[in-house]
């Protein structure tokens, strides 16, 4: 019920050009759960994250350039890397935006993400333009981990979902809906 009342992401790209946003932020965080069961055609357990040694769900959480989250994806399995979710969900809303001049900054786990996506070089010995660039993208996209953990911390029932992993995408919509009731007027 309450999950129904969030803004679609188009909605919040268009809002974030009204405003003057000069860039958006996308960071995937892992809402942890309960195991499940759940067995991929290879075998391994699709809701286990590797990355974070423990089940639940991948939920994208795009970001304002204040850091506060404006949006959040539904769930894909633990297992599902970060750049796949992205593809999933917010990437065909983000490259309009991007075009419009709303440019998304994002971590190196989005590299190949595609134009209007502004990702970390990787590699060792970079130039010094490229890791004057990447020190930039990481200072402005700071905020999005803040986001993550503001949305983690406010509301407890995302430390551990306990219900179908599926629902996670649903919980953590409600969750962001009632922290943007509560957030302080402007």
């Amino acid at each position: 019920m309450i999950a129904g009342h969030a803004p679609d992401l188009p909605e919040v790209l268009a809002h974030g050009l009204q405003q003057g946003w000069t860039f958006c932020c996308l960071d995937g965080t892992l809402i942890p759960s309960v195991r499940s069961a759940a067995p991929s055609e290879a075998g391994h357990d699709v809701w286990y994250s590797g990355k974070h040694h423990r089940h639940g769900g991948n939920i994208q959480v795009l970001t304002g350039p204040t850091g506060y989250p404006e949006w959040v994806s539904d769930v894909e399995p633990g297992s599902t890397h970060d750049i796949t979710a992205a593809r999933i969900h917010p990437l065909p809303a983000l490259y309009p935006a991007a075009a419009a001049g709303l440019p998304t900054l994002t971590d190196k786990g989005y590299a190949g993400a595609g134009i209007g996506i502004q990702v970390p070089t990787k590699g060792p010995n970079l130039a010094a333009d490229n890791q004057t660039r990447n020190v930039l993208i990481n200072a402005l996209r700071a905020t999005a981990e803040r986001a993550n953990a503001l949305l983690k911390r406010t509301w407890k029932a995302l430390e551990r979902i306990t219900l179908d992993p599926w629902r996670i995408g649903a919980i953590t919509t409600a969750a962001l809906v009632l922290l943007h009731l509560q957030r302080p007027a402007r």
